[in-house]
């Protein structure tokens, strides 16, 4: 088993330390954004607009941020990032400890925070082949994935337990407090600095010939397309809430259950793929987890009692991390390093952009044929797109992650 040998990285260890206090005290702001909003306005239309910020900086920023994370050194950009970022949730404890902050400003927040994503975690995924090994490099992954999943869990709790004793200005302030782990965790990696040709041309430039190296590469393209399945038609989220109050009758408390299930379901997704990317080809693993995903989605939107209904959340969240983590690893070593910025920004767009999408998509589905028929269809179809790629050619199919650097 090789965690013990990549845990005694020291480099990676840092890191890895600073992107879990990172994400635990960002995954608690959204949440505190979302309660705070509500608290103030008592609207959750205007409550919407918090991911409606999200997908737009996303969506029009992510392609420029990973030119820069060509252009620049990529631990310096991701101090600037988190720095910014600490700027901002510093501001809006400032505004709500003095008693004047308002919707408009908790909005701004949440665009200016996820513009600095958008450059941040081109540079945040590009940095990691630079800390590990190649033949380690998804083994990083499914530690990392994990870690995402326990800031799902932990930082949300953690925003409810800190507004209901202290204030929402209190989940900012400790918001603060994990951008500045971050920030000193960088300052500490010892991380060779490659030289940029990306900088010979300009942004929009880089951003192009992004686009267009991508363009001529099936391999990533499919990869993208089969997230996309997922993202777009098993989009659970939107219909959770309409699942667990009107079909299953579980009322909020089992609603949370459901929630939360799918980062459990994560965990031991991420353990199990840790595992079998040693003794089964990579293909076969993201093929069969795709397929899975939408099998999940089904049993999950037909469940006959509460008891299905989990372990289908559980499975959406344990196949999407499987199928995630080999895809990471392998955007990241098919992407030579000059270019791995671009390239995880336009992927990017489809893992999290998607989900966004997704929610639109199968929530306006929802409305009109119901939430069980509209998360039943949706989830036809990743079933469907795993049996054409794995059917239409061996490209996929026979995939195996490389274990050495790419040429540039």
């Amino acid at each position: 088993m090789r965690v013990p040998g990549l845990l005694r990285n020291r480099d990676f260890d840092l890191y890895w330390s600073g992107v879990v206090l990172s994400e635990i005290g960002s995954r608690g702001t959204f949440a505190a954004n979302l309660f705070h909003i509500y608290q103030l306005t008592n609207s959750t239309l205007q409550t919407g607009l918090v991911g409606a910020f999200q997908a737009l900086a996303l969506v029009f920023l992510s392609p420029i941020g990973g030119a820069f994370a060509d252009r620049l050194e990529r631990r310096k950009l991701l101090q600037v990032t988190q720095a910014f970022s600490l700027l901002v949730s510093l501001a809006l404890a400032v505004l709500t400890i003095a008693g004047i902050i308002q919707p408009w400003q908790i909005l701004v927040s949440v665009l200016l925070n996820t513009a600095a994503e958008s450059f941040d975690r081109p540079a945040r995924q590009a940095l990691i082949p630079a800390l590990v090994p190649k033949r380690d490099l998804v083994q990083a992954f499914a530690l990392l994935n994990p870690s995402r999943e326990i800031s799902i869990l932990i930082g949300p709790a953690m925003a409810g337990f800190l507004i209901a004793g202290f204030g929402p200005q209190a989940v900012y302030l400790v918001d603060v407090g994990s951008f500045a782990a971050m920030v000193v965790a960088l300052q500490f990696l010892r991380i060779p600095v490659p030289p940029s040709e990306a900088k010979q041309v300009t942004v929009w430039a880089n951003i192009k010939e992004g686009f267009a190296w991508l363009r001529h590469r099936p391999l990533i393209l499919q990869l993208i397309g089969l997230d996309l399945s997922c993202n777009l038609f098993g989009a659970y989220r939107a219909v959770l809430p309409a699942l667990a109050t009107d079909v299953l009758g579980v009322g909020p408390s089992g609603y949370g259950l459901l929630a939360a299930a799918p980062s459990a379901g994560a965990l031991v997704g991420s353990a199990v793929v840790f595992r079998l990317t040693k003794t089964a080809r990579s293909g076969y693993i993201i093929l069969g987890a795709t397929a899975a995903y939408g099998a999940a989605a089904i049993v999950l939107a037909q469940a006959p009692m509460f008891l299905f209904a989990m372990l289908g959340a559980l499975g959406l969240g344990a196949f999407d991390a499987m199928h995630t983590t080999i895809r990471h690893a392998a955007v990241q070593l098919e992407a030579p390093d000059s270019m791995r910025g671009r390239v995880t920004s336009t992927y990017q767009i489809a893992s999290r952009g998607g989900p966004a999408l997704g929610d639109l998509n199968i929530g306006a589905l929802g409305g009109v044929i119901g939430p069980v028929m509209a998360l039943s269809l949706g989830g036809v179809v990743p079933i469907l797109a795993a049996a054409g790629v794995a059917t239409a050619g061996r490209r996929i199919r026979d995939y195996q992650v490389p274990q050495h650097e790419p040429a540039s």
